[in-house]
C-alpha cells in the first residue's frame, strides 16, 4: 500500500553497479582518505566540506532529514581532490535507492558494517550544532535535530510501517562481506527492514559523534581514525567505536529515544508526502509505536551484545548435518580457550583466533565444527561458533543442555578486563534469556564442574562463583577447588573442549565418537561423562546436573 512512501523514507544506498578495478574497497579506511582528501586546506576543503558534499549526494533524502539539515544545492560535481574511483564509490555509497539501504554501508576496522548516511548525517548536525556552518532550525515540534536525522526519523516509520503491515519487519538483519580483506558486496542474511543492521550502527555512530562534534569542531578524518583505528583492527587498542552501544546508550537511553521517536512522528504529520501516512494515526497509536520502536531497538543495539557472524571471522563450513538445540536450554558452560593464551583486543586478532580454533578442532581433533556455541573476545563483540541453535562439543556429556562460551585467553592467573567479564554476565546471559534461548532459572558452571580440567583457569572460577546462576557443584577430582578427592577409583580423562594438556597417566586416547565429536576422548568415570555407570553413581550420590 505504502511502496511510494518506501522510495521518500528509505535511507542513504546506491543501486547496484558492477565494481571497477580502480573503484576503492568499501571499507571504512577508504572513506577515511576520501575526507582527508577533501577536508585538506592546501585544497581548500575544511570539515564541512565532505557533509555538504554527502546532502548534495543522496545523504538526506527523507522528509524529516531535509526539515532539519535543508534541501541538497544540487547534484554536485567531482571534486579536483577525488580519483575517479574514490568518486566512484563515494556516490555508489551515497546515491539513494529506497529497496537496498545496505548498500551505502562499509565494513569497519573493529568488524562492524556501517551505513555512511545517517553517519554524515549525524556529523552535519553536530558540525553545525557548535556553529560550524549555518545554524539548525528550530522545528515545529520540539525533538532533538541530532537524534532525528541519524534514527528517530528511520525507526519511527519503520515500526509504523510494520503495524500497518507494509513490512514483514521493523529492525535488522546483519549480512556478510564476499571478502573481509578486500570488501566489495555486502549481502543480508534475512528478510530486510528499513533499519537493517548497518543502518542501526550508523545511526548510533552518527549520534555519538554528532555530540562530540557538537562540543567542537574538528577535521572529520581525524575523528573518524580515532574513532574507528584503521586497517582491519590492526592496532593494538580496543578501538573506540566498538563502545558504541555503551555511549548511544548513555546519550540517549529508552526513555529518551522513545520521546523522540514520537516528536518525530509528530513533526512527519505536518510534512510531505508523509502526513498521508499519519492521516488516520491517533495519538495513543503513536505512542505505543514509539514505545515499542524505542524498546525493541534499545533491547537489539544497546542492551545486548553485538555477534560476530562466522561469516565474518571466515568459518568454515561444518562437517556433516549439526544436531538442533532445543531451546531453552538450562545451563551456560564457561571456558577458557588457553590458547590463544592472550585475549584478543581486534578484529583482526579474534578472527584470526576463531579460525585457529576452528582448524585445530576440525583438523587435530577431527570434530565437525568449532567446539564452542560462542566465544567472547576482548575486543567487545562475541564471536559465533555452534551458536544458538546447534549442538556443540564443549562439555562432554552435557553438550545438549547448555551453551559453551569461551573467553579468548589463559585465565589461571589473571581475570579478563572487566568490560569482557561484564559482556558475558550482564549482557550476554539476560539477553539470551530474554530472547527465548536460555530458561530464567538457568545454571552457570565453570568447565571444570563436570569434567577433569583445569578450565576456565582458577582466576576466572572464582571470578564467576559471584554471578547470578552459579551453582556450586563438586568437580573433577584432584582440582582442588571444591573438588571431591577420592570420589571415584578411574582417573576421569580429558572431558572437553579447552586445549588442557592430558596429564600423564590420563586416558587419553582419541574418539571421533557419535556424530564425529565427543569431547576428544573416550567415555571415562569422570563427572562429565555420559555413560550410564556415571549417572548411576551421580544420583547416589545426591549429585544433581542441570
Amino acid at each position: 500500500m505504502f511502496s511510494w512512501l518506501l522510495l521518500a523514507l528509505s535511507i542513504c544506498a546506491h543501486p547496484g553497479t558492477a565494481v571497477s578495478p580502480t573503484v576503492p574497497p568499501r571499507h571504512m579506511d577508504s572513506v577515511v582518505d576520501i575526507l582527508d582528501a577533501l577536508e585538506s586546506p592546501a585544497r581548500g576543503g575544511s570539515p564541512g566540506t565532505a557533509a555538504a558534499l554527502g546532502r548534495g549526494l543522496g545523504v538526506c533524502s527523507t522528509p524529516v532529514c531535509r526539515a532539519v539539515l535543508g534541501e541538497p544545492l544540487g547534484t554536485p560535481e567531482r571534486p579536483p581532490a577525488l580519483t575517479l574511483g574514490q568518486w566512484q564509490l563515494l556516490t555508489e555509497l551515497l546515491h539513494h535507492d529506497p529497496a537496498t539501504p545496505e548498500l551505502g554501508a562499509v565494513l569497519a576496522p573493529d568488524g562492524s558494517t556501517v551505513a555512511l548516511g545517517p553517519l554524515l548525517a549525524g556529523i552535519e548536525a553536530g558540525l553545525r550544532s557548535s556553529g560550524f556552518g549555518q545554524p539548525l532550525p528550530t522545528l515545529n515540534l520540539p525533538a532533538d535535530p541530532l537524534l532525528a536525522v541519524t534514527i528517530a526519523e528511520a525507526l519511527g516509520t519503520s515500526f509504523l510501517l510494520a503495524q500497518r503491515g507494509d513490512n514483514s519487519t521493523a529492525l535488522g538483519p546483519g549480512g556478510c562481506w564476499d571478502d573481509v580483506e578486500n570488501p566489495q558486496n555486502y549481502t543480508l542474511r534475512g528478510p530486510p527492514s528499513p533499519v537493517p543492521d548497518p543502518v542501526a550502527i550508523g545511526a548510533m555512530d552518527g549520534a555519538v559523534l554528532g555530540a562530540q562534534l557538537a562540543r567542537g569542531p574538528l577535521p572529520v578524518a581525524e575523528l573518524l581514525r580515532d574513532y574507528y583505528g584503521t586497517g582491519n583492527g590492526s592496532e593494538a587498542r580496543r578501538p573506540l567505536s566498538s563502545y558504541r552501544r555503551r555511549d548511544f546508550g548513555a546519550l540517549a537511553g529508552q526513555g529518551r529515544l522513545e520521546k523522540e521517536v514520537a516528536a518525530v512522528l509528530g513533526l512527519l504529520r505536518t510534512l510531505s508526502p508523509t502526513s498521508e501516512l499519519l492521516r488516520d494515526v491517533g495519538t495513543q497509536e503513536v505512542a505505543a509505536v514509539a514505545h515499542r520502536a524505542s524498546q525493541e531497538f534499545s533491547k537489539h543495539y544497546v542492551e545486548c551484545p553485538a555477534i560476530m557472524p562466522r561469516c565474518l571471522w571466515g568459518a568454515r563450513p561444518y562437517r556433516g548435518t549439526p544436531a538442533a538445540l532445543q531451546p531453552p536450554l538450562g545451563s551456560v558452560f564457561l571456558h577458557h580457550t588457553l590458547e590463544p593464551s592472550r585475549p584478543c583486543r581486534t578484529f583482526s586478532a579474534c578472527a584470526r583466533a576463531m579460525r585457529d580454533m576452528q582448524h585445530f578442532h576440525q583438523d587435530t581433533r577431527g570434530w565437525d565444527d568449532i567446539g564452542y556455541s560462542f566465544v567472547v573476545g576482548s575486543d567487545g563483540y562475541l564471536y559465533e561458533g555452534r551458536g544458538w541453535h546447534w549442538v556443540g562439543a564443549h562439555t562432554k556429556g552435557y553438550n545438549t543442555q547448555g551453551f559453551g562460551v569461551g573467553i579468548v585467553g589463559d585465565f589461571t592467573a589473571t581475570l579478563p578486563d572487566p568490560d569482557t567479564l561484564a559482556l558475558v554476565r550482564d549482557e550476554l546471559l539476560p539477553c539470551a534469556i530474554h530472547f527465548g534461548h536460555l530458561q530464567p532459572d538457568f545454571i552457570l558452571r565453570g568447565h571444570r564442574q563436570l569434567g577433569h580440567t583445569d578450565c576456565p583457569g582458577n582466576a576466572l572460577f572464582q571470578e564467576i562463583q559471584s554471578w547470578p546462576g552459579f551453582q556450586r557443584t563438586p568437580v573433577a577430582r584432584g582440582l582442588g577447588v571444591g573438588g571431591l578427592v577420592g570420589l571415584f577409583e578411574r582417573r576421569p580423562a580429558v572431558s572437553s573442549e579447552c586445549r588442557q594438556r592430558v596429564p600423564s597417566g590420563s586416558s587419553g586416547i582419541t574418539s571421533r565418537g557419535s556424530g564425529g565429536e565427543g569431547g576428544g576422548v573416550l567415555p571415562s568415570a569422570g563427572l562429565g561423562s555420559s555413560d550410564e555407570v556415571n549417572g548411576i553413581k551421580a544420583v547416589f550420590l545426591g549429585v544433581h546436573f542441570g
